[in-house]
């Protein structure tokens, strides 16, 4: 299963300056998830490793790091644009160039805690579940609520409040899932006929909770770095 890992990497960024230079753990955040679809290339998974920027700083530390770059067209990176486009650029891209894709995965550089393995898990679980497309989420317990729609009215629990289980007594089909935007395995015909990540039979590849950390404030980082650490991450 050929499969185009797409990184996509704007140099302009809301919230954090810069942030996928970010210097996480001692390296830039780009970094990790570089690192992370190298070691699945490594483990013998047939993936082009591709940044998507127009960034040239960006550009020059992804290739240091090992990734092939996509020149990313200065319309495909405003505050305004959507992934999948940037996403079709690149497919366009490596199948001019004579690659024969049967699946695209997007990785978040802004997500950079994956267990060892989990990028070659999941494009295994793709493959193995004949799903069109796979979401990664992390798990999450029922107890959610509903604030009330008018003024009086009480609030709304998700749950049973009569018979509220023991968290560790839920089977995984009474958990929730929640999509945290680390990876998506996507079959490439449906980028083609959809212009989205997620269409067909969708499948959903279950990231550990350590693996939720999204970099959005400095407090993010500190976490990140520290669960990178536990996760026996470094990168020379």
């Amino acid at each position: 299963m050929t499969t185009l890992a797409v990184i996509p990497a704007r140099g302009g960024s809301k919230g954090i300056f810069r942030k996928n230079l970010l210097p996480v753990g001692g390296r830039p955040l780009i970094a990790w998830t570089i690192a992370q679809a190298l070691a699945a290339v490594q483990d013998g998974h047939d993936l082009i490793v591709a940044v998507s920027t127009e960034d040239p700083e960006i550009a020059a530390v992804a290739r240091e790091h090992g990734a092939r770059v996509i020149e990313r067209p200065a319309e495909l990176a405003l505050d305004t644009t959507p992934t999948e486009p940037v996403i079709l650029h690149a497919m366009d891209t490596v199948e001019a160039e004579g690659a024969d894709l049967d699946a695209v995965m997007l990785l978040q550089a802004t997500s950079p805690v994956r267990a060892l393995g989990t990028i070659g898990r999941a494009l295994e679980q793709f493959r193995d579940s004949g799903c069109d497309s796979l979401v990664g989420v992390v798990p999450e317990s029922p107890f959610f609520w509903r604030l009330p729609e008018r003024p009086g009215q009480s609030a709304q629990a998700a749950y049973d409040v009569d018979a509220r289980p023991r968290r560790q007594d839920l089977l995984p089909q009474e958990m929730h899932y929640f999509e945290n935007g680390s990876l998506y395995v996507t079959a490439s015909g449906i980028y083609r006929t959809r212009g989205n990540r997620i269409g067909g039979t969708v499948g959903l590849f279950v990231l550990d909770e350590s693996e939720g950390v999204d970099i959005d404030t400095a407090a993010d980082v500190a976490a990140a770095e520290t669960m990178l650490a536990r996760l026996g991450w470094s990168i020379p």
